[in-house]
């Protein structure tokens, strides 16, 4: 499984093409901080809205949770269902908020 640094997605997000973020949390969690422009499918959701990342499917996604378990599993998901450029964010979006942006309220 492809995995990456929060200060390497930091880097990539600036890029032209930057990948495209799925939060797989829960929508209690995502409302108490996520990152900008990521899609909410929460990982019990996403078989039967997988119709919703049909536009992605060819496109590099990041899939970020907590620390990184459901977000591992989600990535086992889509790649049965045919999505190739698959990477998970290390550590979650705790580890964002501890390593690239502070100011992200931690739970």
């Amino acid at each position: 499984m492809n995995r990456v640094t929060p200060a390497e997605l930091s880097e990539r997000l600036r890029l032209p093409e930057p990948p495209v973020l799925l939060d797989v949390r829960e929508p209690e969690e995502h409302s108490v901080c996520a990152l900008p422009g990521s899609r909410l499918i929460p990982l019990a959701d996403l078989p039967e809205r997988l119709g919703e990342l049909a536009d992605w499917k060819d496109r590099e996604l990041v899939v970020y949770c907590h620390h990184g378990i459901r977000s591992a599993h989600a990535i086992g998901f889509l790649q049965s269902a045919g999505f190739g450029q698959l990477t998970n964010l290390s550590g979650g979006i705790d580890r964002w908020s501890l390593e690239v942006d502070p100011a992200l309220p931690r739970y």
